[in-house]
């Protein structure tokens, strides 16, 4: 009876590791903490892309994200998007993006993201796309983009109510 009943709790820890959700992926690099790296897929014949992720920075300095690079793209830049006077405006960011001691910051689309520019192939969803960050201090750190759908607001998506994707702005089919 203890043997059966050792097999059922162990198939019990068993059953609820698999049902977990999948933790995303943890990368340290000195005091910088990256997490929820991810993209949405590109339609065909796009020459541009976001890429998404949050940066936590548990030291006492700050560190910059100055780029980065990625296979996939001929290069990748630092891009803010924000309401001024009513209109949403996209700009780079050509020194960076500080991350200030005890400060988390999160790329989102409407907001800060990585741009990544001369797509070479589109991002497909369910891809899994490498690409290496640029840090003033901490140096080169690789990350694996999660390519997500098209209309994705968050890794792993955001649908409404009626299971509709939420709009946002999406500039991942502009040309440039």
């Amino acid at each position: 009876m203890k043997t059966l009943l050792a097999g059922f709790a162990g198939l019990a820890l068993f059953a609820a590791a698999i049902a977990a959700p999948a933790t995303a992926q943890e990368i340290k690099a000195g005091d910088l903490v990256i997490t929820q790296a991810w993209s949405r897929a590109t339609p065909g014949g796009a020459k541009i892309g976001g890429a998404y992720l949050t940066i936590e920075n548990k030291g006492t300095t700050p560190d910059t994200l100055v780029g980065g690079s990625a296979d996939i793209a001929g290069k990748v830049e630092v891009h803010e998007m924000a309401v001024t006077n009513g209109v949403m405006k996209m700009r780079q960011l050509d020194k960076g993006l500080a991350i200030d001691p005890g400060k988390t910051v999160k790329f989102a689309p409407g907001g800060y993201h990585l741009m990544l520019v001369d797509l070479k192939s589109p991002l497909k969803q369910g891809d899994k796309v490498p690409m290496m960050l640029q840090f003033e201090k901490a140096g080169k750190v690789q990350v694996s983009l999660d390519v997500q759908g098209v209309g994705a607001q968050a890794p792993g998506g955001t649908a409404d109510k009626g299971g509709q994707m939420k709009k946002m702005p999406d500039h991942s089919g502009m040309k440039m």
